[in-house]
């Protein structure tokens, strides 16, 4: 379970405070994945990041119950300087878990050859979401987090393993998706939530969801 309890948010931002959440208090049952619909600027990633711990509330309690992942295609926790496979087997002790399986899952899913031993700063930025995303999927996770849909990709092949894993770990996985567009939403999720001005609005169904959010 991934439960907010009165959690506000908010940042200045040199003229005015922009509210992010205001006394916001939700669940995330596992079993049951959430999307939260919000438009651009509002703070979708902000409250992604504060699900994955890498950022705290100003006020309120953020509680984990679970596994929660850190967000699709986030970098903060990978070290330019070292090689995939040493940032691999980095992580995978840092979640006690094999090294050498976290090192063969990624290096055979984001298939960069020789580059795997080579410096990630070097990288192109899609060999860099590669690797991420590869990283995500070797390890096993109840919740995972995903802000505005999957990252994009054009390499065909790489596509086809990474979906086909996530969709086999989407089966017995749960999912928040946050994004601007109701479309997205429904590739994960029966139901969601609609963000407006610090405001989290729960709705009992997807469509419920979507007339609040086009009449607001």
């Amino acid at each position: 379970m991934l439960e907010f309890d009165n959690v506000s948010k908010s940042f200045w931002t040199g003229t005015q405070r922009k509210v992010i959440l205001d006394r916001a208090s939700f669940r995330v049952e596992l079993g049951r994945s959430m999307g939260i619909l919000a438009p651009n600027g509002t703070g979708k990633t902000t409250i992604i990041n504060m699900m994955a711990g890498l950022e705290k509330p100003d006020e309120g309690e953020i509680r984990r119950t679970c596994r929660v992942s850190f967000p699709l295609g986030f970098m903060g926790g990978v070290v330019g300087k070292l090689s995939a496979r040493e940032n691999a087997r980095y992580i995978a002790r840092i979640y006690g878990l094999d090294p050498d399986y976290i090192e063969a899952f990624c290096r055979w899913l984001c298939d960069l050859k020789e580059y795997f031993d080579q410096p990630i700063s070097i990288y192109s930025s899609g060999m860099r979401g590669r690797f991420t995303f590869s990283l995500l999927l070797a390890l096993d996770f109840d919740i995972y987090l995903i802000d505005e849909g999957m990252p994009g990709n054009t390499d065909v092949e790489f596509n086809r393993k990474a979906g086909s894993i996530l969709r086999d770990r989407l089966d017995n996985a749960t999912v928040v998706v946050v994004s601007h567009q109701a479309s997205t939403i429904e590739k994960f999720c029966h139901s969601a939530a609609v963000l407006r001005d610090g405001r989290l609005y729960m709705c009992d169904t997807l469509e419920e969801a979507k007339r609040m959010y086009d009449y607001t």
